[in-house]
Order: C-alpha cells, then structure tokens, then sequence
C-alpha cells in the first residue's frame, strides 16, 4: 500500500481508544496515516495545548473534534451548561487547528416525550453557537444518528432533520455530519446528500459498517468497514457527487477492536479503507 492510497483517510480516536495520544500520533505517522479525528476526553486529559502541539509537530491534520452537542436540556441550568460546554468545544476544536467541530444533539429529557419541543431547543442553542463557531473558524457538523438513538443520545435521525436545523443558519456555520453507519437504511439519505452538498453543508463524512446480529450494547457495535451490509463506496460516491472532497474519517465503537493491539487495528483500518473506500 503507497501513502497515495491513503490521502484522504483519516482515523477517528474512537477507532483505537486503547491507543494513547502519543501512540496514536506515532502509529499514524510510521503507517503514513495523514489525518485524526479526536475526541474531547482524552484530548483534554493530555492537555489542549499538548495535544495541538503533538499533532501539529506530526504534521497530521486533524479533521474533526467530537463532540458537541447535547444540546436538548429543558431547565434553564442544564441549557446554561451545555451552552457553556459547547462554546468551550468551539475553542478546543480552534485550538486543535481542526475547522469542524461534531454535534450529537441529544436525547430527550427526563420524563418527556415530545421530539418536535426537544429538536426546536437544538434550533435555539444553535443561534446563539453558530456565531461562537464563525468568529473562531468552526463549523458545527449536525449528526443524526440511527433511530435506535433517538430517545436517549441524538432526536436527531436523518440527514433531512439535521438539514432543517443546519439550514436556519449560514453554511460556514452550520452543516452536518454523513456517518454510514447512521444513515445506510434511510432511501432519502442520497438526495439529501445531495441538498446538502449544493449548500455546502457536507462538513464530514464518517464510516463505519452495520453488522448483524448487533451486540447486546448497540453503542458499540459499528463494524469493521467491510464486514457488514453497508456498500462503502456507493456512499462515497454520493457525497463526492454532492462536491464533497474532504477527508474520510473511519469511526468505529467496537469492544472487540478495542480489545486487540492498537497499532493493529489501526493497520487493519487503513488496509480496509484502501480496499472499500481508496
């Protein structure tokens, strides 16, 4: 494999979370891995600044930071918090050199079952993030998610959602997030890929495959890209045809990925998106 084979790939920290931030940065760079996804958590536990250092020094590009979001909180303090927190991932992702930040919107309230109140709050946190994002050079990438998620992590289920909310604001503002795994089973996915592309609005494109039987803990289920039902390179070609050139996250949550040697998994990936996605 050249590292031509590779140009667009970029693997996202989840992939191989047993690999710490140093780890993963000398993985990338020994197999000629151009691009990271990170992720807050570990992000934060090494150090903001460290960690721009690190990548930066690496020459690796760091194509997303996730996440944001959770932005459905009824009382005032839980909506004064998540704006809060979101506002401080804006400034990470800056600081991190990364132009997206990933949103996951957020479930429904305790005791509520009222989809359409809990997405008109993510509209409302949104006006008063995307300004935050535009000043530091950030675009909120919306992300739906798979309807199984809908009443506990994201309201949000299809890229049509995620549109209507991204479209209240101007594009270097707001777009969205094109997961496979997430949006495979849904046949208006590709027109609105390409609604979403003749805005502008295809601020990432993440893959990861659908496996059956699913694991009993679904959130961590999303199979290795070539295992499962998913044609990868059908989707590539929808968000290619919407205009989309950016990189190509692999996203993975998966106990038996995270359960092998990193570096491995990592190797395995790349080899897997060269064959599916290169």
């Amino acid at each position: 494999m050249t590292t031509a084979d590779l140009s667009r790939f970029s693997i996202n920290q989840m992939t191989v979370r047993q690999l710490t931030l140093p780890e993963l940065v000398d993985a990338c760079r020994d197999l000629g891995v151009p691009g990271v996804g990170l992720w807050r958590e570990p992000v934060r536990a090494y150090g903001v600044e460290a960690a721009a250092k690190l990548v930066r020094d690496a020459s690796l590009a760091v194509t997303t930071l996730c996440r944001g979001g959770f932005l459905t909180a009824s009382d005032p303090a839980g909506r004064t918090a998540a704006l809060a927190d979101n506002r401080r991932a804006v400034e990470e992702a800056a600081a991190l050199g990364t132009d997206t930040l990933v949103l996951v919107s957020g479930g429904l309230p305790p005791g509520s079952k009222d989809l359409r109140a809990a997405r008109e709050r993510i509209a409302d946190a949104l006006a008063e993030l995307a300004p935050c994002a535009g000043e530091h050079g950030v675009k909120l990438a919306v992300e739906p998610l798979h309807p199984m998620f809908a009443s506990d992590r994201c309201v949000v289920s299809t890229l049509a959602q995620a549109l209507d909310l991204a479209e209240r604001f101007p594009a270097h503002q707001v777009g969205v997030a094109v997961d496979t795994y997430h949006v495979w089973w849904d046949d208006q996915a590709p027109a609105q890929i390409a609604r979403a592309g003749a805005q502008d609005r295809i601020h990432t494109f993440q893959l990861a495959d659908w496996t059956t039987p699913l694991p009993e803990g679904v959130l961590n289920g999303r199979g290795q890209i070539g295992d499962g039902a998913i044609d990868m390179r059908e989707w590539k070609a929808y968000v290619e045809a919407a205009g989309y050139t950016g990189p190509i996250e692999v996203e993975l949550f998966n106990d038996g990925l995270w359960a092998r040697d990193g570096r491995e998994v990592l190797a395995e990936t790349a080899a897997r998106f060269a064959e599916h996605a290169g």
